[in-house]
């Protein structure tokens, strides 16, 4: 009975749901995972863990310094 249980926890931390791709696409992607909500001046792009960790990008783009 205690492996059913372990493969249910398993299972469920592994499947991040449909709009969720982990902190490393994320981060590729130029945003930075968030517990919660994303603070001022960024907005939700996807989630890094659905549907508590955010995948939160800046509003403005940011500019590379030659």
């Amino acid at each position: 009975m205690g492996i059913l249980w372990f493969i249910l926890i398993f299972a469920s931390l592994t499947s991040h749901g449909k709009n969720a791709h982990g902190p490393d696409r994320c981060n590729h992607e130029g945003g930075l995972c968030r517990v919660g909500n994303c603070v001022s001046g960024e907005y939700l792009a996807r989630y890094c863990f659905e549907p508590i960790i955010l995948c939160c990008k800046s509003l403005s783009p940011t500019t590379a310094k030659s």
